[in-house]
């Protein structure tokens, strides 16, 4: 069981896109997982629309699913591709499916998205540390870089030979 979960963890991680600004799995990718065809699942979330909300699911809009198209997530349509425009679910949206979709593959697919979607988190959180720490790091440069020049220029005028201003001879008034 075990690997499976790690194969089906490894399928889903390169499934995960973003839209709206959100982390979304879109519907045939999860239908794929499932072991279902994507009407199939559409019609089991339709059954169980109150489950459903807008931040849980929605449709792609045409200019969305025109990038998924142009980034090759998906096919272009007469080409093989979608004919209608695909369902992006949202982590709480896939969890939500398991209650829908009754079956033991349902439950190890939801698992390892679960992992998957709690990974990208933890990811996120460690760049997130780390180019805090970058740019602290880089202040301390930019702001010894500021006294080392000071230093330097200290240094170069100590070497310059000191030029004193020739005294005139005699007696000046």
């Amino acid at each position: 069981m075990s690997s499976l979960l790690a194969v089906l963890e490894e399928k889903a991680e390169k499934r995960i896109y973003l839209i709206r600004g959100k982390k979304v799995m879109l519907d045939s990718d999860l239908a794929e997982l499932y072991g279902v065809t994507t009407g199939a699942l559409i019609q089991a979330v339709k059954r169980n629309a109150e489950r459903f909300p807008e931040d849980f699911m929605y449709l792609v809009t045409r200019e969305e699913f025109k990038v998924l198209i142009s980034q090759s997530v998906i096919s272009k349509t007469g080409r093989g591709g979608r004919t209608k425009l695909p369902h992006a679910f949202t982590e709480q949206g896939v969890a939500m499916l398991s209650g829908v979709l009754h079956s033991k593959r349902a439950v190890q697919v939801n698992i390892a998205i679960m992992r998957t979607f709690v990974k990208l988190r933890q990811l996120i959180s460690t760049h997130r540390e780390l180019a805090h720490k970058l740019d602290q790091l880089e202040r301390r440069v930019e702001k010894h870089d500021h006294e080392i020049h000071a230093v330097f220029e200290a240094i170069r005028k100590l070497l310059e030979p000191s030029v004193r201003p020739k005294r005139r001879i005699g007696f000046h008034p």
